[in-house]
């Protein structure tokens, strides 16, 4: 069978087995870095050789070692997919193994409260404005946050049980997994902007439902166009441009810098285990190696010329 031909009925068993959001994940990489490759090949001629020239030319674009991962493990699932289903005698790319992973710097950018708060007074349009401080105040995902509409707000809680997609057709889907369907408080000041909101689309539509979206109202705000604020903001501000994950990231930082315990962070995020969080989250902070380094001044007496030369001499004068 040709690569192409495995590949379409791969496509309709993807599909009947993940979420919107995760066959457009699967399909988008195998479409663009698998595909390409291999449209010319038989599925039973392609031999380690062929896998591995196919890695090599993926390593020449210095793509992210979980970018690469990623990769690996979508065209792992179509092999074993044409093993159990289109007579595949043998996965070649489980016996090669994954990429050879290089060093990279971790990049874990977010904005302090202080950068946050001179990010968001930049911000003159109501709808966006609230979208970004809904997320730095809440740490929900992206697509979590666009997905909300006005019946999940619930007195002094919000209600977390959808999402939307960010690629492709832009649908209602589950949340990524079921940790990530949970219930968080968010305070005062915050429902107060929403309720503000909420009459700001009144004057401007005339009604507003609870099955209206607060992000956008009658449709949902687009990724694109919250980008396109967002940067807009910080070219006023004069700060660097973060991604809108990254301020939920933000949220994460300041609350575990705060001394929220770690598992209750977890939950509030939505992880389905603790080492998620600690993984992402628990990072170098530099306020805290300042407070190291004044811990370490308090107990140890460093090396001072002054005063060593004159404790020197002191001592050697009694010879």
């Amino acid at each position: 069978m040709s690569f192409e031909e495995a590949y379409k009925e791969f496509e309709k068993y993807v599909r009947n087995r993940h979420k919107k959001q995760g066959f457009y994940n699967i399909t988008h990489d195998f479409k663009c870095r698998v595909l390409p490759y291999f449209s010319n090949f038989d599925i039973s001629e392609i031999s380690k050789l062929d896998l591995l020239d196919w890695q090599d030319k993926i390593l020449t674009f210095n793509f992210t070692n979980s970018y690469n991962a990623r990769l690996y493990y979508v065209f792992n699932y179509f092999l074993d997919y044409c093993c159990d289903f289109l007579g595949l005698e043998n996965n070649l790319l489980r016996e090669i193994g994954s990429f050879p992973k290089h060093i990279e710097e971790k990049k874990t950018d977010f904005y302090t409260l202080k950068e946050f708060k001179k990010f968001i007074s930049c911000m003159d349009n109501i709808v966006y404005r609230t979208y970004f401080v809904f997320m730095f105040y809440t740490g929900v995902r992206p697509g979590e946050c666009m997905a909300l509409k006005f019946s999940d707000l619930q007195g002094s809680y919000i209600k977390i049980n959808k999402s939307l997609q960010r690629k492709g057709k832009r649908e209602l889907d589950t949340p990524k997994n079921q940790s990530s369907i949970r219930t968080i408080v968010i305070n005062s000041k915050l429902i107060r902007e929403i309720l503000k909101l909420k009459d700001y689309y009144i004057k401007v539509y005339g009604y507003v439902s609870d099955d209206d979206f607060i992000f956008g109202c009658k449709k949902p705000l687009s990724p694109t166009s919250i980008d396109r604020y967002k940067k807009s903001a910080c070219d006023k501000a004069h700060l660097r441009v973060i991604t809108q994950h990254q301020f939920r990231h933000s949220h994460a930082t300041m609350l575990i810098n705060n001394n929220i315990p770690v598992n209750e962070v977890s939950k509030r995020l939505g992880h389905s285990k603790i080492s998620t969080t600690t993984d992402i989250y628990v990072h170098q902070d530099l306020s805290q190696e300042k407070r190291v380094l004044r811990t370490l001044n308090s107990r140890f007496r460093f090396y001072n010329p002054t005063h060593d030369f004159k404790y020197l001499l002191k001592h050697f004068s009694m010879f």
